[in-house]
């Protein structure tokens, strides 16, 4: 009998996902271009620079045929920022990227990982929904196309266990009938929590319909006591 899967992703499907996310490459020689599910690859020509999703920049990387741009947000400088506003900021998150001006016709809005937060053109201030797989992956396949590699793999370190930290304080301080803002928080950090969070709620739930029992039973003997009472004056 196969044992019940657990709800949500697991982190291998979440990186999964975070493959599709589109990167900047700088290609070390010419390729054809290739017609993917997600749309047509046009030809790589060096040293032009061109977006591809992350799967397949990371097997020209390992093939020696392209190297992989950092995303702005990638680097000492905007990391060091992101986690003083997370320091500063102790119950809310850093603010994730804005949202591109939606087409005005009838085609589909454009969504992740269709959105370039985490080409050379993305926004250096904010993390994407997938920052930590991004970051972890670049650097275990293509640490010599960072500046200070050591330097981010501890800045990614630090904004990990800080903003873990705040989440769990986050939902310590939940009530119930409150809630939890959780605007910003990235998909690797929503499969890691998931398990705390629920657990948490669930306890929530259970607390909360004790208490609706001891209030109903308080309810139904208080009544019953009433109906005693009355019993009692008509016969007296």
């Amino acid at each position: 009998m196969a044992l019940p899967l657990p709800p949500g992703l697991t982190p291998s499907e979440i990186a999964f996902l975070c493959e599709m996310e589109l990167v900047t490459v700088i290609p070390r020689q010419r390729l054809e271009g290739l017609d993917l599910l997600g749309g047509r690859i046009k030809s790589l020509n060096p040293p032009h620079r061109t977006s591809l999703p992350l799967w397949l920049a990371l097997l020209l990387k390992r093939q020696r045929r392209a190297n992989i741009l950092p995303p702005p947000w990638l680097n000492t400088h905007s990391l060091t920022a992101i986690l003083d506003h997370e320091i500063d900021h102790d119950e809310t998150f850093s603010p994730p990227p804005r949202l591109p001006p939606q087409p005005s016709n009838n085609t589909m809005p454009i969504s992740p990982p269709f959105l370039s937060n985490n080409t050379s053109d993305a926004a250096p201030d904010a993390l994407p929904y997938h920052w930590l797989e991004i970051g972890e992956m670049l650097l275990e396949a293509a640490s010599d196309d960072f500046e200070e590699p050591d330097s981010v793999r501890k800045l990614l370190r630090g904004l990990r266990e800080v903003r873990m930290a705040k989440l769990r304080s986050s939902v310590e301080k939940l009530d119930a009938s409150g809630g939890v803002k959780m605007n910003g928080i990235g998909g690797m950090e929503v499969g890691e929590g998931r398990a705390f969070v629920t657990g948490v709620i669930d306890g929530l739930r259970k607390i909360t319909a004790s208490r609706e029992q001891q209030r109903k039973d308080r309810d139904r003997d208080g009544m019953e006591e009433g109906d005693y009472d009355d019993d009692e004056m008509e016969m007296q």
